[in-house]
C-alpha cells in the first residue's frame, strides 16, 4: 500500500492506492494508516484531480478505483457514482438504484461506509425530507462540499 497525505482548502487529506487502484481517501477527521507515505504517479494525479474538483474545474474523476466491501456495499458505491455533479439524491433513490427497494437504511450504512469519499460521491446522498442526515466526514464538511458543486460561495 502506498500513501500520501496533503493540505486542502477543507483539511489535511490522505490518498492510498494498492496494486494500481485508489482504495481510500481519508478525510481531515479522519485517521490514515500510520505507514511511511510514499508518492506514485496515481497517487499524484489523484490529488491534482481532487484539487480540480475543490476549485470547481473538475466535475468527474478519471481514477481506478477499488473500494473494499461486500457485493451491496459495491452496488451503492456504484449508484452514488451516477449522482450527477451538483446533484442530490434521497438515501431511498440509491437503495432503489442499487436494486435493494426499502433498503434505504442499508443504502445509508453503505454510504457512512464509503472508503473513497468525494470521488465515490456520498455527500451527495441526503434525507427524502431534504435534510443532510449522516456523512462520515461530518456535516458541516458534506455543506461544505454540496455547496461547493452547487457554486455558492463558502462562509
Amino acid at each position: 500500500m502506498n500513501l500520501i497525505l496533503f493540505d486542502t482548502p477543507f483539511g489535511r487529506m490522505g490518498l492510498s492506492e494498492e496494486d494500481g487502484m485508489i482504495t481510500n481517501l481519508y478525510l481531515p477527521n479522519t485517521q490514515p494508516p500510520r505507514i511511511p507515505t510514499r508518492e506514485t504517479q496515481l497517487l499524484r494525479d489523484a490529488r491534482l484531480q481532487l484539487f480540480e474538483y475543490f476549485g470547481r474545474f473538475r466535475q468527474n474523476f478519471d481514477l481506478p478505483l477499488a473500494p473494499n466491501g461486500t457485493i451491496f456495499y459495491q452496488r451503492v458505491w456504484d449508484a452514488l457514482q451516477e449522482i450527477p455533479y451538483g446533484e442530490t439524491r434521497s438515501y431511498r433513490d440509491i437503495a432503489d438504484a442499487a436494486g435493494s427497494s426499502g433498503g434505504f437504511r442499508a443504502a445509508g450504512q453503505a454510504a457512512r461506509h464509503n472508503p473513497i469519499p468525494i470521488i465515490i460521491p456520498c455527500h451527495r446522498v441526503i434525507n427524502s425530507n431534504g435534510s443532510l442526515g449522516g456523512y462520515a466526514g461530518g456535516t458541516p464538511l458534506k455543506e461544505l462540499f454540496l455547496a461547493l458543486e452547487q457554486g455558492k460561495k463558502r462562509t
